[in-house]
């Protein structure tokens, strides 16, 4: 899975960016490095050499759920949404940012992650959970009794997550913002 850089040679475990994001970012990169002297010394010294993974965030937990969230935030703008009192705004209002939250946050989990439902079967259909079954896979709902099998209805299929393409850390980046303040000047 990891190969030399063509170039530089260090490993390169993700995917490359997409040709659109490249585009972008190497122009905010290069009206950075013209206007920024520091960030120029920055990424000259990069150039030579990578910037070394960290083996984990500052408090030692995974860095995982904490990227997923700054990627849902990035691009579809989630945790403004769920912060933000909508008690105030009409429904066709709370509608239409909804949609456009939905949106980014669709494109950045299918940019990220490769999803899979927990049970094939339709929802709505007849199934039995057999002994033995996975409490972290089926979730129990109404008239609990007894022991299984248990036979009821599907209400939701579930979700799991069979691949994670998560951006490679970068040192010194402080997981626990999910997203950077903006200042326009």
């Amino acid at each position: 899975m990891n190969s030399p850089g063509p170039r530089y040679g260090w490993a390169v475990s993700e995917p490359t960016l997409p040709l659109v994001t490249r585009l972008w970012f190497s122009v905010v990169c290069l009206l950075r490095v013209l206007l920024e002297g520091a960030f120029a010394a920055r990424v000259w010294a990069v150039r030579r050499a990578p910037p070394a993974l960290p083996a984990a965030s500052p408090s030692g937990a995974d860095v995982g759920p904490l990227q997923l969230l700054a990627l849902l935030q990035r691009e579809g703008r989630l945790v403004d949404f769920l912060e933000q009192d909508i008690t105030g705004f009409g429904d066709a209002e709370v509608g239409a940012a909804a949609r456009v939250v939905h949106e980014g946050c669709r494109r950045a989990l299918a940019a990220h992650a490769t999803l899979e439902p927990v049970r094939d079967e339709q929802e709505d259909s007849r199934v039995e959970v057999p002994v033995g079954f996975d409490p972290s896979q089926v979730k129990l709902t109404g008239n609990v009794a007894g022991q299984p099998p248990y036979r009821g209805v599907l209400r939701h299929r579930g979700w799991r997550i069979r691949e994670l393409r998560l951006p490679e850390p970068i040192r010194g980046h402080d997981f626990h913002v999910v997203a950077p303040a903006e200042v326009e000047l």
